[in-house]
């Protein structure tokens, strides 16, 4: 799979529905759509090898760092805001970020909706810690989860106060090891961790995905693991989604406002919260 330079999605211009009164943003046209729509179509997954998975990783990576670089967070980071400009996975395709309109410079955020795909959204920011760097990485680690498992995090269960706490206390999707380096998996961790300055910086995680990328024996591992599971990974993206796994982005504040507030010096009992959420 070859890739082109453009990374960001262009914003061609805003309208206005004169009926409805609705703002509308025209952006340029990706015909393969989201991440996940694109695994789907033309059963892309099929041809969807390690090689590729590491360079569109990277890709993706270059992308958030350009965003980093001049000091914006995203905010808004998933599979549903990574566009496929092909539909086929033998073509030469372009992939941007798009959904920018959370994007916000480090030093302009203001924490009073938590909005996204809750199992992307880091730990301290459903707890009520505004959006970083390190919160985008969190999110990153999730589109690794879902580019080497070929399937969302936490599909099986609903996105509520329950996942929430669960995140909050650290909990991480279920994943077949044997499916993806261990490297890989190690990084993957990182994003997650409960510590936001744990987490390796858009730098470090892109040095990281190379030094992956470059690990033949490890790729080479997962690659043939892959191929002889072809028809079992067909049937898991098969598998019914919980009806309240949501995975568009949405407001998360109702499922949030009884978490206890992030402290960086003490992560404080959430053991609490659940208890008076059941209550």
């Amino acid at each position: 799979m070859a890739l082109s330079n453009s990374k960001i999605m262009n914003i061609y211009g805003i309208s206005q529905d004169p009926n409805t009164k609705n703002y509308i943003i025209v952006l340029h046209y990706a015909e393969g759509g989201s991440f996940n729509n694109w695994l789907n179509i033309n059963e892309n997954y099929k041809y969807f090898n390690w090689k590729d998975k590491m360079q569109i990783l990277r890709y993706i990576a270059s992308g958030l760092r350009e965003l980093h670089r001049k000091q914006i967070v995203h905010q808004d980071f998933h599979t549903g805001n990574i566009l496929f400009g092909n539909l086929s996975s033998k073509q030469n395709s372009r992939i941007y970020i798009s959904d920018m309109g959370l994007c916000r410079k480090v030093d302009d955020i203001n924490q009073n909706n938590i909005y996204g795909v809750m199992p992307y959204v880091a730990s301290e920011v459903l707890r009520g810690k505004p959006y970083t760097k390190a919160a985008d990485i969190y999110s990153f680690g999730m589109i690794m989860y879902f580019v080497a498992a070929e399937r969302q995090p936490f599909g099986n269960r609903a996105h509520d106060h329950h996942l929430a706490l669960d995140i909050c206390n650290g909990i991480s999707p279920e994943m077949n090891e044997l499916e993806m380096p261990i490297t890989y998996i190690k990084l993957m961790n990182k994003c997650w961790d409960l510590n936001p300055e744990n987490r390796p910086n858009i730098n470090e995680l892109d040095h990281s995905l190379s030094l992956i990328a470059n690990n033949k024996l490890e790729i080479e591992k997962a690659e043939e693991y892959r191929k002889l599971h072809l028809s079992s990974l067909k049937g898991d993206r098969q598998i019914t989604t919980h009806p309240q796994a949501i995975y568009t982005s949405r407001s998360l504040n109702p499922f949030t406002e009884n978490l206890p507030k992030y402290n960086d010096d003490n992560s404080e009992c959430l053991d609490c919260a659940i208890t008076n959420n059941l209550n």
